[in-house]
């Protein structure tokens, strides 16, 4: 039986949204200010981009990255993602993941239960307004027993999580600046994707949402 305090201290409240998904409100509050300094130190090295989906459709999200490899699809393409260590239309490696970014998630993933998790990507996708992402699985990291941290940071969202069939029951879950999802074993794969960011204005990064998202690639 998951003892909670030795996973999430007292001060913490954890929220299970299935078996194998926890949800850690304002797990990353106190780091955020730091977080979004080294989301625009790697963003001046690799401007935010458009994507596209598998079938190539234009995603109405922003992104970038860092770590020792990530993916980017901007241009449309029939195979899965591909991972990288090289950015598109470049030479140089993507940027090193921050200290902090590395330090955040392998506290997330222990305090989701999940210990000893040490990413080697983050996917740093930038919602504005009328952004959105379907419902898909994380199936590309050829890694299915590292877990997913996902860090929302900035206007608030609604956070989509059904189980391995998208035809499954959907929880709605609210997410806020600092909050942290964790999920894997059982719902390594689960179908998630969040609702169309409404209009606002966030102190912190203005009018949008900055999501990071740690995974494990194997190589």
């Amino acid at each position: 039986m998951l003892n909670f305090e030795d996973f999430f201290g007292a001060e913490v409240t954890p929220e299970i949204i299935r078996p194998g998904a926890v949800l850690l409100r304002e797990f990353a509050r106190k780091d955020a200010p730091r977080l979004t300094e080294d989301v625009r130190s790697i963003t001046r090295i690799v401007p935010f981009r458009a994507m596209q989906t598998q079938g190539g459709a234009k995603m109405s999200l922003m992104a970038s990255g860092c770590g020792d490899l990530t993916w980017l699809r901007d241009e449309p393409s029939s195979e899965a993602a591909v991972y990288s260590s090289a950015i598109p239309e470049g030479e140089d490696n993507w940027p090193d993941m921050p200290p902090l970014f590395l330090d955040l998630a392998r506290r997330a993933a222990n305090a989701g239960g999940f210990p000893g998790f040490e990413p080697n990507a983050c996917l740093i996708n930038r919602y504005r307004p009328g952004a959105k992402l379907g419902l898909h699985q994380d199936r590309d990291e050829r890694d299915d027993d590292a877990p997913i941290v996902s860090v929302s940071l900035g206007l608030p969202i609604i956070f989509l999580f059904g189980g391995l069939e998208r035809s499954g029951p959907i929880a709605r879950i609210p997410l806020d600046h600092g909050d942290v999802v964790v999920w894997g074993g059982p719902a390594r794969l689960a179908y998630h994707g969040v609702l169309p960011l409404k209009e606002g204005f966030h102190p912190a990064v203005g009018r949008e949402r900055i999501n990071l998202t740690f995974r494990k690639i194997r190589t």
